[in-house]
């Protein structure tokens, strides 16, 4: 088994598009339906396939963010991801050490519907094994 892709309900698919374009996703297809809900596929370049998937269904009203806590997007560099996000006007935080200075390194952002994810870049060595 493997996950393929998480999927955020969001309440203004244009707003939306653009912040996750300026995070670096590529739309990879819209499937539009009947009563003006759709869905469109997104994935960062050095992704194989879809990985995050946006769901515009107007008809349900506002959408609340409960129960969801973040998810993560690897990074090379936090540094340069952190100035080129704020140079795009997105509002990374300051770059943190949750693990010591020899853990990783992180950022958070927040999207315009308030999920929030995380930038990691990994210590020499990578991400943690099992």
């Amino acid at each position: 088994m493997k996950t393929i892709l998480f999927a955020l309900r969001v309440s203004d698919l244009d707003r939306s598009l653009a912040f996750y374009r300026a995070v670096g996703y590529t739309e990879l297809g819209t499937v539009p339906f009947e009563d003006g809900s759709s869905l469109v596929w997104l994935k960062l370049d050095d992704e194989a396939a879809v990985s995050l998937e946006l769901v515009h269904r107007p008809a349900d009203g506002p959408v609340e963010v409960r129960g969801f806590e973040h998810f993560a997007i690897e990074v090379d560099s936090l540094s340069t991801t952190i100035e080129r996000l704020a140079a795009s006007g997105l509002e990374p935080a300051p770059p943190e050490l949750p693990g010591g200075p020899d853990g990783p390194k992180t950022s958070w952002l927040t999207d315009p519907d308030g999920y929030r994810f995380e930038l990691v870049e990994w210590p020499p060595g990578g991400a943690p094994t099992p």
